[in-house]
């Protein structure tokens, strides 16, 4: 099997992004990572920092290598991501593809999105697989008029004409308007997580409507690994996305 079916089966993917703790720590779900990557082992894959993928990499578990970093405590450069390893280091620690992070409108856009120039390149001479985090949400943000996505289309578009290979992005609320962001691109999208306090029904529909709008899977995080039932989580997603399963099948089968 190749990395891009191992990561993409079918053209889509459930993956879960835990590199929420190089950015805040102390994170709900994120406490005990043997617990966790145990209990979403079986995720298409998982996005990591590169000592995490060190630490945790064997046969059976898909590691994407998160080569974006910066804290919360950076002031006025919290948002600027920059570049902590390379894709050749990546895969010598275990990971079969790599991610960057743009966070579109930022005052510090142009480094990101060099930096990404940068990955992209190495990754073609390798044939490594590349995953866009591209978020329309910086501060000098400049929507479109009449751009119902607000940026989403433009940061799938931006991720794959860079030459990445997958992109993850904002749901953009309706599947019409996320349909503008799929049909963008030839590349698969995913979705991030929903809304902050939305039910495990309300994800679950998002993620469902997304598909019907030609979605690629979702890259989602703290709906997950801060759920009570994180490996039920993981199961009905993929039930959703690989056997197009309703929402309440999907639900009631695996406890959620």
């Amino acid at each position: 099997m190749s990395d891009t079916e191992a990561l993409l089966p079918g053209g889509k993917g459930v993956w879960i992004p835990i590199d929420h703790g190089v950015s805040d720590f102390p994170v709900n779900g994120l406490e005990n990572l043997d617990q966790l990557i145990e209990c979403i082992s079986h995720a298409d894959a998982i996005v990591a920092q590169k000592g995490v993928v060190s630490h945790y990499s064997k046969p059976g578990i898909n590691f994407v290598c998160h080569l974006s970093v910066s804290t919360r405590h950076a002031g006025l450069r919290s948002s600027d991501k920059v570049l902590v390893g390379t894709v050749a280091e990546a895969i010598s620690r275990g990971a079969i593809g790599v991610s960057v992070q743009v966070n579109m409108g930022s005052k510090n856009e142009p480094d990101m999105i060099e930096r990404l120039g940068e990955i992209t390149q190495e990754a073609h001479s390798s044939g490594t697989q590349v995953l866009g985090m591209i978020y329309p949400r910086g501060e000098n943000l400049n929507v479109m008029e009449g751009d119902d996505t607000n940026g989403a289309a433009h940061a799938a578009r931006l991720a794959f004409e860079l030459g990445c290979s997958v992109v993850k992005t904002k749901w953009t609320g309706s599947i019409e308007s996320f349909r503008k962001v799929t049909s963008a691109v030839p590349i698969p999208v995913l979705i991030a997580g929903g809304p902050a306090g939305s039910t495990t029904e309300d994800i679950l529909r998002i993620v469902h409507d997304s598909i019907q709008a030609g979605g690629g899977g979702v890259c989602m995080g703290r709906q997950v690994f801060s759920h009570a039932n994180p490996s039920g989580m993981v199961s009905a997603l993929k039930s959703i996305i690989h056997d197009g399963a309703t929402v309440e099948e999907s639900m009631q089968k695996y406890g959620l």
